[in-house]
């Protein structure tokens, strides 16, 4: 077998090797991310900061401004921002926007 074929051959497995194993990395990743759990300690870990803040005396809209900056969110992780708004914050604010 000439060199040109074998390097075909090598790289026909790496892809073959590579599209079996992204779609199961991806779909773990996301089930950490999106997964019940994860929203759980999301929420905790934003309800106990916003709860410290408004106990070491910060007032309460402040607060929430700072636990909105608290979150992290995988659209700004990966710069893409438009793709979902999350809102926190009061109903009548949500309503307004949007």
């Amino acid at each position: 077998m000439s060199e040109e074929k074998r390097e075909a051959e090598e790289v026909r497995e790496i892809l073959d090797v590579v599209s079996d194993r992204i779609p199961a990395l991806l779909k773990g990743l996301r089930d950490v991310m999106y997964s019940r759990e994860a929203a759980e300690n999301m929420a905790d870990a934003v309800a106990t900061f916003y709860k410290k803040l408004v106990e070491a005396g910060i007032p309460k809209e402040e607060a929430l401004d700072m636990a909105r900056g608290y979150m992290i969110n995988l659209q700004d992780i990966l710069g893409h921002k438009d793709i979902a708004n999350i809102n926190i914050g009061k109903r009548e604010e949500r309503e307004e926007e949007g």
